[in-house]
């Protein structure tokens, strides 16, 4: 893909989103999103310049963002993106038995993804359903009450 390319993108994206009047850091974070969904669950880096013309923002502030924020990506993951909880609740309700599941069903570990490019492994803190703890996300759906067997249908 070529940077004429991905700048033409962008800039769609952009002009669209910030058509709907919303806040500067909304448009940042909306425009990311959308622009993730685009090239397929992550950002070019050359989106990040791209924004930083379109926005005024400083290189930095763009980055800033991309780096804070987990559910951005700057390089390539699976089709799927999984993100299992690593917090104490899910913790002691099971969730280093899932953990060990999905790693030994998918034969990756976190931060990497299937030689079929399907799924993506990645940890995160809080998904704020401890109530059904343990608890992982695929792509934007969670799935709560975990065990080794749930995961392995």
């Amino acid at each position: 893909m070529s940077a004429e390319n991905v700048r033409e993108i962008v800039t769609d994206i952009y002009d669209n989103i910030s058509s709907q009047s919303l806040e500067k850091g909304d448009v940042l974070i909306n425009t990311l999103h959308a622009i993730q969904d685009h090239f397929g669950n992550f950002i070019p880096i050359e989106a990040a310049e791209v924004m930083k013309d379109l926005t005024g923002l400083p290189l930095s502030r763009i980055y800033e963002v991309l780096t804070f924020y987990t559910m951005f990506s700057t390089h390539k993951r699976g089709k799927y993106v999984i993100r299992v909880c690593k917090s104490l609740p899910c913790h002691v309700t099971g969730g280093q038995a899932v953990v060990d599941s999905l790693k030994n069903i998918l034969e990756i570990d976190f931060g990497e993804t299937t030689t079929d490019g399907l799924f993506t492994l990645e940890e995160t803190s809080c998904l704020g359903l401890c109530g059904v703890s343990p608890v992982m996300m695929i792509n934007d759906e969670a799935y709560g009450n975990l065990t080794p067997k749930r995961v392995s249908e």
